[in-house]
């Protein structure tokens, strides 16, 4: 075993130590009362007696004498005031606090959306600007405000919570701290008028802190806590490079084969999942990239695996030679402490020569705990039928009987010359080419004759299988193993090449796709890349929806059709998938009647479209491995479009701003001038009226002349006015 550290990982570890980014930590809650706010100024007072420079950017103590108490002492940077439609509003001095820039500063409410005019609309990333120039941040969270969960919140308490922080933020932290009390001392708390004042606290009673709300959200927070904390145990161990597995969480491993039989495993596990509380993913390893896997099989794997999903289970599909080794490899990356599997159902005489997989698995999973569960067979689904793909043909019988027939002649001809061990290469070699050729089970067949063969034409007595020396019983059975020996061999080359040609294929396909899209900025172009490539690759019709700007109506806006007419039911099955964002049609649980397969294209933010494939063939598409390089392909040109629009969107927007500027540059100018003419003339008029410029006749010609100068210039600029505002219309 290769004990040498993984570079990957030695390179995360030296980024971690010269990190200069600041350390966040979040006091996690349910909801508000918890004491979120009072236990980050708990800890920052005994920072701050531990030497460490302390600040507050901002707390919210809700008018509540105890967290106002622990305010004490503790270095406060003034808020700054943001006018907005005429009310005064505190916000939080991000300015202040980057040139104060202590080296602990608590934020509260990272939740919390920031007047407009701020630097961020977000209070959160406020906090990311001041982590990236090396500052410290307590801050405090509500589960609510978790983007993940916002919609089971919604469905939990019949509010729609507008403020979230991105996970992606959260899962940044170094450190949740979870604060939690009794949901009857809460309440109380809440009644004694320590969460909220007044009419506020009797509104909050009757609709958001009710008695059931408030389990189901501490429940929800300590299952948030709990993935956070095994997320930064994985970080840990990586940096560190420790590959021994931490029983610290329940979380098991599930490995299913093809085998009917493994949908009862699915069930057991699920029902242990609830027993425990834990997570469960359902794994499938396919061994050289499962080459010469009957469709039957790989069709029965895909419905599992997406049964498992249906209960709960997160679902992966491995590739390795080594089962084993590869199913321990990723428990340890994952710090997974158990592994399920079902009981071997193969005869005792072939685990005897080719090993048993149980065996294997147990010396070699350590720390692991391994368990495993009967099942008995179900019935096939009637829902999906597949077609058997024969993976062994009498084409390779017949090439087996040519080729060791064409051994046996060259080693006729060859009899007088060479010994009987020299003969046997040749057909070794004839071995060794079917294995390559036509895979392990004709090179059995081509074994087998060859040493029949070979004890028939060159064993005395010869043209007989009798045999008058029982040494050469040793030459066959020797002959026989090494055949196999080598016919596996070659055979497991066979299935690698071919793998490994089969996934340098799918990585080339999905390159020049990368490659195409990065050669086009325009939408309706990045479509037809699309429809082109599964084309080429799925050589199956297919159809792009998009919306009408107009009537946001969904309508065909390309396709490769094969003169296939799409019906009405077919529009609406791509109207609910863009309306909810949810792959349905042929082969799925959602309108399985369609003849298609449509697939959302959801971008960062958005969806762009719906994409609808058509296969001859079910099993065309919703095997593993062409579902997902159609999900790659999906996800890459629902990104590479939502870019392209946003570059439209950009440059349109500059364009309209530069306009912007030129009208009010022109509009300027000549109100400019405007008011100059008139400044000018109510100066010379003003000048006329005194007493003293009527007797001087140079001087009040002089004013009269400038009067006429600027009346001229005004006349003119009424003329040009008119065209000028034409001339900004047409900009």
């Amino acid at each position: 075993m290769d004990d040498r550290p993984d570079p990957d990982k030695l390179l995360k570890q030296i980024q971690a130590e010269d990190s200069k980014r600041g350390k966040l930590k979040v006091f996690f809650g349910a909801v508000a009362g918890v004491g979120k706010t009072y236990a980050m100024l708990e800890h920052a007072r005994l920072r701050k007696k531990e030497g460490v420079d302390v600040a507050v950017g901002i707390v919210e103590t809700h008018k509540r004498p105890e967290t106002e108490i622990l305010l004490e002492g503790l270095e406060i940077i003034p808020l700054k005031t943001v006018s907005y439609k005429g009310v005064e509003l505190k916000e939080f001095d991000l300015e202040a606090a980057l040139a104060r820039r202590p080296a602990l500063i608590l934020v509260d409410e990272l939740a919390h959306s920031n007047a407009p005019g701020s630097r961020h609309a977000k209070r959160w990333e406020d906090v990311e600007e001041l982590l990236d120039v090396g500052v410290n941040v307590y801050t405090t969270l509500n589960v609510q405000h978790c983007e993940s969960v916002n919609d089971v919140v919604a469905q939990i308490t019949k509010v729609i919570v507008r403020e979230t922080v991105p996970d992606t933020f959260v899962e940044k932290a170094d450190e949740i701290e979870l604060i939690d009390i009794p949901t009857e001392e809460l309440l109380k708390r809440l009644r004694e008028g320590k969460v909220y004042l007044g009419e506020q606290a009797e509104l909050a009673t009757q609709n958001f802190f009710r008695f059931g709300n408030l389990i189901a959200l501490r429940q929800l927070a300590l299952k948030y806590t709990t993935r956070s904390v095994d997320t930064m145990l994985r970080h840990f161990k990586d940096i560190h490079a420790i590959s021994t597995v931490w029983k610290v969480g329940e979380h098991f491993l599930v490995c299913i084969s093809s085998n009917p039989r493994a949908i009862k495993i699915i069930r057991a596990a699920k029902q242990i999942a609830s027993d425990l509380g834990a997570q469960w993913t359902v794994a499938h390893i396919e061994e050289d990239f499962a080459f010469g896997q009957k469709a039957e099989d790989k069709g029965r794997v895909a419905e599992m695996l997406h049964f498992a999903e249906k209960m709960g289970a997160s679902t992966v599909t491995l590739s390795g030679e080594d089962i084993a080794e590869t199913l321990i490899s990723y428990a340890r990356s994952k710090n997974i402490s158990r592994i399920i599997i079902g009981k071997p159902d193969k005869p005792r005489l072939r685990e005897m020569l080719f090993g048993s997989f149980i065996d294997k698995l147990a010396r070699k999973c350590g720390e692991i705990d391994l368990y495993l569960i009967s099942g008995e067979a179900e019935e096939e689904s009637p829902k999906t039928q597949y077609v058997t793909t024969k993976t062994f043909s009498w084409k390779g019988v017949l090439w087996a009987v040519f080729i060791i027939g064409l051994c046996t002649a060259a080693d006729n001809l060859l009899f007088s010359y060479l010994a009987l061990a020299n003969l046997i290469m040749v057909y070794l070699l004839g071995v060794a080419w079917l294995a390559f050729r036509y895979g392990r089970r004709v090179s059995i067949i081509g074994t087998l004759l060859s040493v029949a063969c070979f004890d028939f034409f060159f064993i005395p007595p010869f043209y007989s299988f009798s045999v008058m020396d029982r040494e050469h019983l040793v030459t066959f059975g020797v002959m026989l193993i090494v055949g196999l020996i080598i016919g596996s061999l070659t055979g497991r080359l066979r299935r690698q090449t071919i793998g490994l040609r089969l996934r340098e294929e799918r990585t080339q396909v999905l390159y020049s796709l990368s490659r195409d899209l990065v050669k086009s900025s325009r939408p309706d172009e990045l479509f037809q890349i699309l429809l082109s490539h599964i084309q080429d690759f799925f050589k199956c019709p297919a159809v792009i929806f998009v919306t009408d700007s107009a009537n946001k109506a969904l309508t065909i806006f390309t396709a490769i059709s094969r003169g296939r007419e799409l019906a009405s039911k077919e529009h609406a099955v791509a109207g609910w998938v863009y309306e909810h964002r949810k792959i349905a049609g042929k082969g799925t649980d959602t309108f399985s009647g369609s003849e298609g397969l449509y697939v959302p294209l959801t971008g960062s933010q958005e969806i762009v479209g719906v994409l609808g494939v058509f296969p001859s063939d079910e099993k065309q598409l919703l095997g593993p491995d062409n579902f997902h390089i159609l999900e790659m392909f999906v996800s890459q040109t629902a990104l590479a479009v939502e870019g392209a629009r946003l570059a439209e969107a950009n440059i349109k927007a500059e364009a309209e701003l530069g306009k912007t500027r030129v009208r009010n540059m022109v509009l300027d100018t000549a109100t400019y001038d405007v008011r100059g003419a008139l400044d000018a003339i109510s100066k010379a008029a003003s000048e006329l009226l005194r007493q003293e410029i009527v007797v001087d006749e140079a001087k009040r010609n002089s004013l009269i002349k400038e009067i006429v100068e600027q009346a001229e210039q005004l006349d003119n600029l009424t003329v040009e006015l008119p065209k000028i505002i034409d001339e900004l219309k047409q900009i």
